[in-house]
């Protein structure tokens, strides 16, 4: 009998760990180790709390980790994501660092981000009011124009 009971226990408690371990929010955010998780396209420790950004598979639930929005967006094309018409996207809000809906947030393209490619997301009660912002698509937009331009730089880098 003790026996019993204590190989349930022993059950138990392992189930405890094991799901203890990923802890993710209602809407699939998984949470953030600042500092220690890795960005998933630059392997980058993501240390930024204003800029993070996540996308979760809708199917599978995996949240996959980025430092920056642009990692993120070119990380679904790179790797030929099936699913990317699909994905959730999760971003951190540039003023307050709450996870934020990232294709309702509002985009200004003139920050210092950890990528460079200086998309900050607002809500709509954080947006600022002084300017121009941007939407989900238009942001993705400045990604594969900033990315273009910095491949153009690296080629020129190589015929000097």
């Amino acid at each position: 009998m003790k026996m019993k009971r204590f190989s349930l226990l022993l059950v138990v408690l392992i189930a405890v760990l094991f799901t203890g371990c990923e802890k993710k929010d209602s809407n699939g955010l998984s949470k953030m180790h600042w500092d220690r998780d890795m960005c998933e396209r630059c392997k980058m420790a993501i240390s930024e709390r204003k800029f993070a950004f996540q996308i979760i598979d809708p199917v599978t639930k995996k949240a996959y980790k980025f430092d920056d929005i642009g990692c993120g967006i070119l990380w679904l094309d790179e790797e030929k994501i099936p699913w990317k018409d699909k994905a959730i996207f999760w971003i951190t809000d540039a003023k307050d660092g709450k996870w934020i809906d990232a294709k309702s947030a509002y985009y200004t393209d003139e920050s210092i981000t950890p990528m460079a490619y200086g998309l900050a997301a607002y809500s709509k009660e954080n947006r600022p009011k002084n300017l121009k912002l941007i939407s989900f698509d238009e942001a993705k937009k400045v990604v594969y124009e900033v990315e273009k331009l910095n491949t153009i730089k690296v080629q020129n880098l190589g015929k000097k």
